[in-house]
C-alpha cells in the first residue's frame, strides 16, 4: 500500500470525530428546544383538562361557558347566600375608649374625736343620703350639752330677776320716789344678762351638734367602699383615710376624647337642643352596658393627639357601671335617613356581586359609605329589594351562575341533630336502671342492636317493653342466654316479641307469630295536618305507606324521628311481623 493512502485512511477517524465534536452544542440545543415545546404543549393540555367541571355537566349544545375559562366556568353551579338590599336609617357612631368616674366621690370622716363603739354598714353596700354609718363613744359629748344647758338655766334666771327689778325702778321712778341713775343701772344690767343668756344658748347649740357628730352619716347616696377602722379604735377628723369611702354611682359619667373633627357637628347638635345618644360596651364590645347622652364638653383641644375631651352621662339604674371601669364608648353624632344599605359581608372592593333573575351574577360598583352594626349605606345602581352575595363571593366570575341556599339551613340541621340526640338521651333515661348499667358495658355494635331492638318492642306492642323482657333483650344482645319472659294475656300476646339468643340482634326481635294470631291492629286516625313530624315523607313504596298510615300517630313521630338506617330496620322488621294476604303470617327471616 503506497505511503500516501495509508496516511489518508489514518487521518479520517480524526476529521469525523471532530466533526461530532463541532455538532454536538447544535444538537444539545435542538433538544433542548424540542424539550421545551413538549413540555409547554403538556402544561397547556393539562390546563385544558383542569377547566373541564368535575361533575361533568353541561350546558346546552354549543353554549359558552358563562363564567370564562377556568373551573369557574361551564356548567357550575356555585352555591351562594344572599342578602337583601334595603333602605333605613343608618347612624354615623364614633368609636372611642372611655373611662367611668363617679358622680361625686367622699371619705367619709369623724367630725369629733372619740371610741368607735359601733359599725353600721357593710362594704360595698349601696347606702341613702344620711343613714347612719357608725357610732362614737356620746357620752363626754352629753356631759358637755348638759353642762351648757345648765349655765343657760342659771343665767336665764338671774335674767328674769334683774328684769322684775327694773319694772320695779320703772314704777318708782314715775312717782319720783328712786333716783333715775338705778334706774339706768338695773336696764344695763338687764340687757347684761340678756346677752349671757343668749351666748349659753350658743354653747348649748354648740354641745348639741358635738353629740350629733358622734353618729356619723352618708354625705349623699352611694355606694361604700372597704371599711378602713374598726370597732374600738380611737378616730377624730385628722384622720387621712377616714372610715369608708363612698362614690355617688347613680347617676354615673363616662369620660372620652373623640377627634376634633366632630367638634363643630357636635356643638350645632347641642346647641340646638337635641341629644347626642352614647352607648357603652364592654372590653370585648360583645355586651352593651348602658345607654346615655353627652352632657358636656371640654373648654380646650387636646393639642396632643388633636381630640377633645367628652361626657357623658348614664342613670345606672341596674348598678353595672363601677367608676374607673374601662368600657367601650359609641357615640352617635349623625343620623342618616332613608338611604341604601347592604349587608357588611356583601362588599369587597367596593363591589358587590348582584343576583339576577337568570341565577347570574354581576359585578356593580359601588360607594361605600357609613357602617353601622352589620350593614353598610352604599351609593351606587342597586334598587331596594335586590338581592346581593353574601357568601360564596371569591369563587364568582362575571356571568357565573348560582344557586341561592339558605342561610338558616345549617343552623337548623345542627338544631335537628341537637332535638335527636336529646330523644335518645330521654330513650337511655326511660330504661330500668338495671338495664342502663348492662347498656354501658356492651360494645357500640351491641348496644345500637339493643336499641333498635327495644324500639321494635316498643313498636310491636303498642308500649313500652316490661322490665324483664328488656332484661332478656339485654341479655341476648350481650350474649348471654336468658329465660323468655312470660307471655302476656290478650290478643296481642302472640304479637308480642320473645327475647332469645340469637347471633344476630335485630333478628331476635323479630316475633314468631302463630297461624292464630290476631290481626294486626286497625289503621289509626290520620294525624293532624299541622302534625308535620308525624306525616311520612312523600316518594315512599306503598306497602312502607301503608304500614305508616296504621301506626298510631304518637309511634309514627317516634319512628320519623330515628336515624334513617334505624327507621330503615324498624321498618323491615315490621313489614316480617305482618301477615300475607292469604291470611297466614310469614315467619320472620
Amino acid at each position: 500500500m503506497p505511503l500516501t493512502r495509508l496516511f489518508a485512511c489514518s487521518q479520517r477517524p480524526a476529521v469525523s470525530q471532530s466533526g461530532k465534536l463541532r455538532l454536538l452544542p447544535a444538537v444539545l440545543l435542538a433538544v433542548l428546544v424540542v424539550g421545551g415545546v413538549g413540555g409547554g404543549g403538556w402544561w397547556w393540555k393539562q390546563r385544558q383538562a383542569a377547566s373541564v367541571p368535575v361533575s361533568g355537566a353541561a350546558g346546552p349544545a354549543g353554549s359558552k361557558p358563562a363564567g370564562g375559562p377556568g373551573r369557574f366556568g361551564g356548567g357550575n353551579v356555585q352555591p351562594v347566600s344572599v342578602g337583601t338590599v334595603q333602605r333605613g336609617d343608618v347612624r354615623v357612631v364614633v368609636s372611642a375608649i372611655g373611662t367611668m368616674s363617679a358622680r361625686a366621690t367622699a371619705v367619709v370622716r369623724a367630725k369629733v374625736s372619740g371610741e368607735l363603739v359601733a359599725v353600721r354598714f357593710k362594704e360595698g353596700d349601696e347606702v341613702r343620703a344620711g343613714q347612719v354609718l357608725a357610732e362614737i363613744d356620746p357620752r363626754s359629748y352629753q356631759a358637755a350639752l348638759s353642762q351648757a344647758q345648765g349655765t343657760l338655766q342659771r343665767d336665764q334666771a338671774l335674767l328674769k330677776n334683774a328684769q322684775l327689778d327694773l319694772k320695779r325702778y320703772q314704777d318708782l321712778l314715775a312717782r319720783d320716789s328712786i333716783a333715775s341713775q338705778q334706774v339706768d343701772t338695773q336696764a344695763a344690767l338687764v340687757r347684761q344678762l340678756e346677752g349671757t343668756v343668749a351666748s349659753d344658748q350658743a354653747q348649748v347649740d354648740a354641745a348639741r351638734l358635738q353629740l350629733s357628730y358622734t353618729q356619723v352619716t352618708a354625705p349623699f347616696a352611694g355606694r361604700l367602699g372597704l371599711r378602713q377602722a374598726d370597732k374600738g379604735n380611737v378616730v377624730g377628723p385628722s384622720d387621712a383615710n377616714g372610715l369608708v369611702t363612698i362614690n355617688q354611682v347613680r347617676p354615673m359619667d363616662a369620660a372620652f376624647s373623640v377627634p376634633e373633627a366632630h367638634l363643630p357637628q357636635m356643638r350645632r347638635r347641642l346647641a340646638a337642643g337635641e341629644e347626642l345618644p352614647v352607648e357603652l360596651w364592654d372590653r370585648d364590645a360583645r355586651r352593651q352596658l348602658a345607654k346615655g347622652r353627652v352632657v358636656a364638653l371640654d373648654n380646650a383641644i387636646d393639642t396632643a393627639t388633636g381630640t377633645i375631651k367628652v361626657k357623658a352621662a348614664f342613670a345606672n339604674d341596674d348598678g353595672a357601671l363601677y367608676p374607673n371601669q374601662f368600657v367601650n364608648v359609641r357615640l352617635q353624632v349623625n343620623l342618616l335617613e332613608a338611604v341604601l344599605t347592604v349587608p357588611t359581608t356583601a362588599v369587597q372592593n367596593n363591589y358587590v356581586y348582584l343576583v339576577q333573575e337568570d341565577s347570574t351574577v354581576t359585578q356593580r360598583r359601588i360607594r361605600v359609605g357609613v357602617t353601622d352594626g352589620e350593614r353598610v349605606s352604599i351609593e351606587g345602581d342597586l334598587r331596594e329589594g335586590e338581592q346581593v352575595v353574601t357568601d360564596g363571593i371569591d369563587r364568582l366570575r362575571e356571568g357565573a351562575k348560582v344557586a341561592v341556599i339558605d342561610a338558616g339551613a345549617v343552623t337548623r340541621a345542627d338544631q335537628a341533630a341537637q332535638d335527636q340526640a336529646a330523644q335518645r338521651r330521654a330513650f337511655i333515661a326511660s330504661l330500668p336502671p338495671e338495664v342502663r348499667e348492662k347498656l354501658q358495658k356492651m360494645s357500640p355494635e351491641e348496644r345500637r342492636a339493643f336499641l333498635r331492638e327495644r324500639r321494635a318492642q316498643m313498636g310491636a306492642g303498642g308500649a313500652a317493653a316490661p322490665a324483664s323482657a328488656a332484661s332478656a333483650a339485654v341479655s341476648s344482645a350481650s350474649g348471654v342466654g336468658a329465660p323468655a319472659a312470660a307471655p302476656a294475656s290478650g290478643p296481642q300476646a302472640s304479637a308480642a316479641p320473645q327475647p332469645q339468643r340469637s347471633e344476630t340482634p335485630a333478628r331476635a326481635a323479630a316475633p314468631q307469630a302463630s297461624p292464630g294470631a290476631a290481626p294486626p291492629a286497625p289503621p289509626a286516625a290520620p294525624a293532624a295536618p299541622g302534625d308535620r313530624a308525624a306525616e311520612p315523607p312523600r316518594g315512599i313504596p306503598p306497602q312502607v305507606k301503608a304500614l305508616l298510615d296504621q301506626m298510631p300517630a304518637d309511634e309514627r313521630a317516634r319512628v320519623m324521628a330515628l336515624p334513617q338506617d334505624e327507621r330503615r330496620a324498624y321498618i323491615r322488621e315490621r313489614l316480617q311481623q305482618q301477615p300475607p294476604q292469604g291470611g297466614a303470617t310469614s315467619p320472620a327471616r
